[in-house]
């Protein structure tokens, strides 16, 4: 289950925290394609749903759809640049990037990154997209606003999840190594790793920026 905010997301349910975690109601969705990961704008109340080669976009209200990002063959994850009225989705099989227009929907360009790139995440500081390339084992940083490659970072390998402090530095699970990297934002390479062993296969990771503090899922 992915939280995001107040909202939480299971399937085709939506729950709100009160006094318990319960169903307030449940939309269902349709369409074609399986799942991955979803995106909350919560200043739009809208809600990206990766579904397997296009990206399904609802209004977290109401639970009605507003529009679809076509063309993303094996879609992960969706990366959101408000400040820029951008938006990024990572397309697997095809090894690109889609930059779409969030107001719109609508395709501005396509980027080619590493090879089969799975989470991507904005990085507001640095104004930076950072793709996460399962099968190349490395990390391709994307100029949010120009839309162009600035580098790409070499792993030790598989990366899964990743997540920011909001604040420059990527922290990203290298799945089968049972490792978790840091990653500086501005100067594009991997400053710290840290053993996870005896546990394996790190695949969740969430940040809590208050207390900074780090959250692995991981096999044991």
């Amino acid at each position: 289950m992915a939280a995001c905010g107040d909202f939480h997301f299971a399937g085709n349910l939506f729950l709100r925290r009160r006094s318990g975690y319960h169903v307030i109601n449940t939309y269902k969705l349709g369409g074609e394609g399986g799942w991955d990961y979803l995106t909350l704008d919560s200043s739009a109340r809208r809600l990206y749903i990766s579904r397997a080669t296009h990206v399904i976009v609802i209004d977290v209200d109401s639970g009605k759809p507003v529009g679809d990002i076509p063309d993303t063959p094996g879609v992960h994850g969706i990366a959101l640049a408000p400040e820029l009225g951008r938006g990024f989705v990572s397309n697997g099989r095809e090894g690109t990037v889609t930059i779409f227009d969030i107001a719109t929907l609508k395709l501005i360009t396509k980027v080619k990154v590493g090879d089969g790139p799975d989470a991507i995440l904005y990085e507001p500081t640095t104004k930076r997209v950072f793709t996460f390339n399962g099968k190349s084992h490395d990390s391709t940083a994307i100029d949010a606003a120009k839309g162009t490659v600035l580098s790409t970072i070499k792993l030790e390998g598989k990366p899964e999840s990743a997540d920011s402090d909001g604040k420059g530095e990527i922290f990203v699970n290298i799945e089968d190594k049972s490792q978790l990297d840091a990653i500086d934002s501005n100067k594009l390479e991997v400053k710290s790793r840290w053993p996870l062993a005896p546990c394996q296969e790190p695949s969740g990771l969430s940040m809590d920026r208050k207390n900074r503090r780090l959250f692995v899922g991981l096999r044991q």
